[in-house]
């Protein structure tokens, strides 16, 4: 199968838009934008268009604090209690770094996907991290830490705020110095959804339609999602993971190191801040939100990358899914 045709049929076929870059052996072989960026305005996407890439960005947030792991900041047995001294009290004392990295940690999520995913405070009240500690607050432990996997978007916030806190180093800033430098991602920034330039796609909430998810979102994401990449960025950050060249080979290896198992529409393994193939190497980030659809897949020894962005709800899987 010709992926790169069978993804513009299946474009074509769903008023997909967005972006499909293909790449094989280290090379692209495929790259298409579709659609617009701005419709109101009439911007198309093109292949340079920045967009939001929702919880695919639990992956950086993942490399970020590892970094910190790395020069012993923070360990993986470090507790969230011994960083956020009184706040979020019904964190449960035993939770580690480990453990809210792996979602393993069982707290309580502010944004809860299989119930009410609104946001509890309006959008433009959360924009930097140490914000969103209201808003964390009040959510009881779901179960004793440590004991089954629970995808938990709060969790992923609580890394950064105990990452900001360790370093003394604002979270946007310590993903740009720790994963963008190092991965020289020139394109990869925590923008402002209330801000778009004519290079950054707005994500619509329906196939047609003007209506925008700026309500629907952080006016600046956090730990759990909102950061904005090109395919290009994205895929330089693939291979300087696998090159060690973000984080250590070593930790390459801890980062993707099946750690659970999740039984969904598609089973899947998870890792650190990674998701991984239910039975090959494989290494998948990827992210859904109002208005955003992110799949990116990666074979560790550089054999193909695979990804495929969208800024209207779900618009991205019915492409995703060709990869098998």
């Amino acid at each position: 199968m010709d992926l790169g045709t069978e993804a513009d049929r299946v474009a074509a076929e769903t008023s997909f838009t967005g972006v499909v870059r293909l790449d094989e052996a280290g090379a692209a072989v495929f790259e298409r934008a579709y659609g617009m960026a701005h419709r109101g305005l009439g911007v198309p996407n093109t292949v340079d268009t920045r967009f939001a890439i929702a919880s695919g960005g639990k992956a950086l947030t993942g490399l970020a604090v590892v970094s910190l792991i790395e020069d012993s900041t923070l360990g993986l047995s470090t507790t969230a209690r011994s960083v956020l001294g009184p706040d979020l009290p019904l964190i449960d004392d035993a939770v580690t770094v480990e453990q809210l990295l792996s979602h393993r940690s069982g707290i309580g999520d502010y944004y809860d996907e299989d119930g009410d995913p609104s946001l509890p405070v309006p959008a433009q009240d959360l924009e930097t991290t140490e914000q969103y500690v209201p808003i964390l607050d009040g959510y009881p432990q779901k179960f004793p830490p440590g004991t089954r996997f629970n995808y938990n978007n709060g969790a992923f916030v609580v890394l950064a705020l105990i990452a900001e806190r360790a370093s003394g180093v604002p979270f946007h800033d310590l993903v740009a110095q720790r994963v963008c430098a190092p991965a020289g991602l020139v394109d990869t920034a925590y923008l402002r959804s209330d801000e778009p330039d004519r290079r950054t796609a707005l994500g619509y909430l329906a196939k047609d339609g003007l209506r925008t998810n700026v309500f629907d979102l952080p006016v600046r994401g956090s730990g759990d999602g909102g950061i904005y990449t090109t395919v290009a960025d994205f895929h330089a950050l693939w291979r300087s993971f696998f090159a060690g060249r973000v984080v250590s080979s070593k930790w390459v290896e801890e980062m993707t190191r099946p750690r659970s198992v999740h039984e969904g529409r598609r089973p899947l393994r998870y890792g650190l801040g990674f998701w991984l193939h239910e039975s090959s190497d494989t290494v998948i980030v990827m992210g859904s939100d109002p208005g955003v659809s992110f799949w990116s897949e990666a074979d560790p020894s550089g054999a193909f990358v695979h990804t495929v962005v969208g800024n209207s709800s779900d618009a991205a899987w019915p492409v995703a899914r060709l990869f098998g």
